[in-house]
């Protein structure tokens, strides 16, 4: 669902100015304001799920890592063979 939002033509004109080429305005907005505020959603998840969110987002780190370092590896080798 895509939901509009007003804003002065000074902000759009602001945000226009920070927006990377390739963004879209999405993009731009969700960078600039990092999503949420802590505060904002403290106490949402039990304990126990804020511990399996962070091994999670701890894991996917790891996969990421491990795929980047195959890639520089890919590109490091000389012939290309190994």
């Amino acid at each position: 669902m895509v939901k509009t939002i007003r804003v002065s033509e000074e902000y759009h004109a602001w945000l226009t100015a920070h927006k990377d080429d390739e963004e879209t305005m999405e993009e731009a907005l969700r960078r600039m304001t990092r999503g949420p505020h802590p505060s904002d959603v403290a106490g949402l998840l039990t304990d126990e799920e804020a511990k399996d969110a962070k091994e999670a987002v701890s894991d996917l780190r790891d996969r990421d890592r491990d795929r980047l370092t195959a890639a520089r590896d890919a590109f490091e080798t000389t012939d290309g063979n190994e």
